[in-house]
């Protein structure tokens, strides 16, 4: 009986020392699960990949003052690439030194974004690119508003186009 059991052995050792031995891989045809593994690999390979290239802060990595400010963007944190996660942390690292006014601010703008769909937020970026890239224009803008303002009420006034005053009324 001892020398059955120890035969058996021997043949359970000779037959994985020769699944390793590449002479006898090439001399033997692959059996087939090991055929349908193969494909597998690669699978599992790219989701180890996708795995190590999450973007980075993930939403469960923020510390939860920051998820509280950014909680509107909860839904899409995901799909957000990292320079945008980043400005968006950089929004909440400020937020807890704005008065009360902007923080308010701050929240229905970034409401008003989670509510846009893609395409509304790729045309909002654009138009504030082409706004920031004709600084020269931008910045009559704001003297000629601030000119604006510093005019007194009646001033203002008569400024007004006529049809624009009629509608008012």
């Amino acid at each position: 009986m001892l020398r059955a059991l120890l035969a058996a052995l021997a043949l359970c050792f000779s037959a994985g020392a020769g699944a390793d031995d590449p002479a006898q891989a090439t001399a033997q045809p692959a059996p087939q699960p090991a055929a349908k593994a193969a494909p597998a690999k690669p699978a599992a390979k790219a989701a180890a990949k996708k795995k190590a290239t999450v973007v980075r802060p993930a939403w469960i990595e923020l510390t939860p003052e920051h998820r509280q400010v950014l909680a509107p963007l909860q839904e899409d944190w995901e799909n957000f690439e990292r320079e945008r996660r980043l400005k968006w942390v950089g929004i909440a690292k400020r937020y807890p030194k704005m008065n009360a006014e902007e923080q308010a601010r701050v929240q229905r703008r970034m409401q008003a974004w989670a509510k846009l769909t893609p395409e509304q937020r790729r045309q909002a970026r654009e138009s504030y690119k082409n706004l920031a890239k004709d600084k020269d224009r931008h910045g009559n803008l704001r003297e000629q508003w601030a000119e604006y303002q510093a005019l007194p009420p009646e001033e203002r006034q008569s400024l007004v186009p006529p049809a624009a005053d009629q509608k008012r009324r």
